[in-house]
């Protein structure tokens, strides 16, 4: 769920905050409305992200936020990653001696 990059991206910007309205974490990412608004529901879904909707003035406004669950699995998923790049074995990387040191993969 969360590797695809849109929602790697909006639960990382998520993470290292307490919440965000929604035109923020537009701006933020890059993300189109429909992109970020599919996103949003897919985590929303999962059970990965909590969506209240308010109105500020007469102006509708999102806020999202990572549920406790959310906020764990994006630190599973972090912890991982960090794994997988520790793991690599010495001369496996580009650059190391599987790639005839053009730095490409040779198959």
């Amino acid at each position: 769920m969360i590797h695809e990059p849109a929602r790697l991206l909006l639960m990382a910007n998520l993470y290292v905050v307490e919440s965000a309205d929604f035109l923020f974490l537009m701006r933020q990412t890059g993300m189109t409305f429909g992109n970020l608004s599919s996103h949003m529901s897919k985590l929303e879904a999962a059970g990965y992200l909590d969506v209240e909707k308010e109105f500020v003035g007469k102006k509708p406004n999102t806020k999202l936020s990572l549920t406790e669950m959310g906020r764990q699995a994006f630190e599973v998923y972090r912890k991982n990653m960090q794994q997988l790049f520790t793991d690599v074995p010495a001369g496996s990387a580009p650059g190391g001696s599987g790639d005839g040191g053009n730095g490409y993969w040779s198959w």
